[in-house]
C-alpha cells in the first residue's frame, strides 16, 4: 500500500550475488546502452575486387594491343573509348558536371593518371621486360601511403604496413621470376618509375574531390581530361588504325570501356569509402592475377618461384585488408556495488 508518515520503512534493496551475469537491457529501438562497431558494408570491397581483376585483365589485353599502336595513341584510342562509353552512361542518367570545389583534384587525376601514366606505361613496358616493368611500376602503392599520410593524414596501422611489405615481397619475387625475357634499359626504368609517381600523385588527388563529386563524375572527366591530355597523338591514332589488324584495335577499345571505364568507376567508388593508403595496397593483388590470366589465356605457364610470389602477393593484400577485433568495453560498477562479469 502507499506509503503515508511515520509507515513501515521500505524494504532495502537486496544487493546482487557476484554470480548473477548483468546483461545490458535494450534501449527504445531495439539499440543496447553499448556502442556496437558497425559491420564494413560489402560493396567498397566488392568494387575493388572487380577494378584489381579488370587492371590485371588489361595488361594482356595490352600485349595485343601493343603490337599494333604506339604508346601515344593507345593511351589516346583507350581514353577516347572509356570517355565515349562513360559520357552516354551520363546523358542517359542525366548526370550534371562535378560542383566547381572538385575540379582541382579531378584536373590533376585527370593530367597525371589518366593521361601521363598511361603514355609512360605503354612506352616503359616496350623498353624493359614485363618483370621489371612490375617491379618497377609497384613501387607506386608504396608512394601512395607515404603521399597518403603526409598530404591527407592517413592512419598507417601496422596490419596495413605488413601487408604492403609482404606483398612488396611477393611483387619483387613476381619481377625477379619473369625479368631477363626482353631485355632493359635506363629510359625503360625511368618511364616505369615517372608512370608509378604520376599513379601515386594523381590517387591522392582524386581522393579529395570524391569528398564532393560521385564516382561517376569523377572517372567521366577525369578520363576526358586524359584524352584531351593526349590529343597530340591523335594523327598517330589515325595513321596506324588504318593498317591496325581488328583483334588489336578490339583490344584497344576494351580497355577503354572495360579496366578504364568500369574499373575506374568502382576504384572511385571503393576509394570514396576507404583511406588512399589500404586501396593502393589493394591493387599488389594485380601480379598474382597477371600471372594465372597470362596462364590461361595465352598458355604461359608459371614456375613455382612466379606462383610463390602470387602467393605473397594475396596474402599481403589480405592482411593490409584485414582490420583488429576490438572488445566490448566494460562497464564499471557503481559505488558499493558488486562487480559482475559481462556478457559478450
Amino acid at each position: 500500500m502507499p506509503q503515508g508518515d511515520g509507515g513501515p520503512p521500505a524494504p532495502a534493496p537486496r544487493p546482487k550475488s557476484a554470480s548473477v551475469r548483468s546483461v545490458p537491457l535494450p534501449t527504445l529501438g531495439g539499440m543496447t546502452n553499448q556502442a556496437v562497431p558497425a559491420r564494413p558494408h560489402p560493396l567498397p570491397t566488392l568494387a575493388a575486387c572487380v577494378t584489381v581483376v579488370l587492371w590485371a585483365s588489361a595488361f594482356v589485353s595490352i600485349r595485343s594491343a601493343g603490337a599494333a599502336y604506339s604508346p601515344g595513341a593507345l593511351a589516346l584510342g583507350r581514353m577516347s573509348a572509356g570517355a565515349l562509353a562513360l559520357g552516354l552512361i551520363c546523358v542517359v542518367r542525366r548526370v550534371p558536371p562535378p560542383p566547381r570545389s572538385a575540379w582541382r583534384g579531378i584536373g590533376i587525376s585527370g593530367v597525371l593518371w589518366f593521361g601521363f601514366y598511361m603514355v609512360a606505361l605503354n612506352w616503359g613496358e616496350q623498353q624493359v621486360d614485363a618483370g621489371t616493368a612490375a617491379l618497377v611500376v609497384n613501387v607506386g602503392p608504396l608512394l601512395i601511403a607515404l603521399l597518403g599520410a603526409r598530404l591527407l593524414g592517413d592512419p598507417m596501422p601496422p596490419r596495413l604496413l605488413a601487408g604492403m611489405a609482404v606483398s612488396f615481397a611477393g611483387a619483387v619475387t613476381v619481377g625477379l621470376s619473369m625479368a631477363g625475357g626482353g631485355g632493359s634499359s635506363v629510359l625503360g626504368v625511368v618511364l616505369c618509375l615517372l608512370a608509378a609517381a604520376a599513379y601515386a600523385a594523381g590517387v591522392v588527388s582524386q581522393k579529395p574531390a570524391l569528398a564532393a563529386a560521385s564516382a561517376l563524375q569523377a572517372t567521366t572527366y577525369g578520363c576526358l581530361v586524359g584524352a584531351v591530355a593526349c590529343l597530340p597523338f591523335a594523327g598517330q591514332l589515325v595513321r596506324q588504325a588504318a593498317d591496325a589488324p581488328l583483334s588489336a584495335t578490339l583490344n584497344m577499345v576494351y580497355l577503354g570501356v572495360f579496366p578504364t571505364a568500369l574499373a575506374f568507376t568502382t576504384w572511385a567508388y571503393a576509394l570514396a569509402r576507404t583511406t588512399a593508403s589500404r586501396m593502393g595496397a589493394t591493387t599488389y593483388a594485380v601480379p598474382a592475377l597477371v600471372v594465372l590470366m597470362s596462364w590461361l589465356a595465352l598458355g604461359e605457364v608459371p614456375g613455382p618461384v612466379t606462383l610463390a610470389g602470387g602467393a605473397l602477393c594475396l596474402a599481403g593484400v589480405a592482411v593490409s585488408r584485414s582490420r583488429a577485433r576490438t572488445r566490448a568495453p566494460r562497464t564499471a560498477p557503481a559505488a558499493g556495488e558488486p562487480r559482475s562479469e559481462q556478457v559478450p
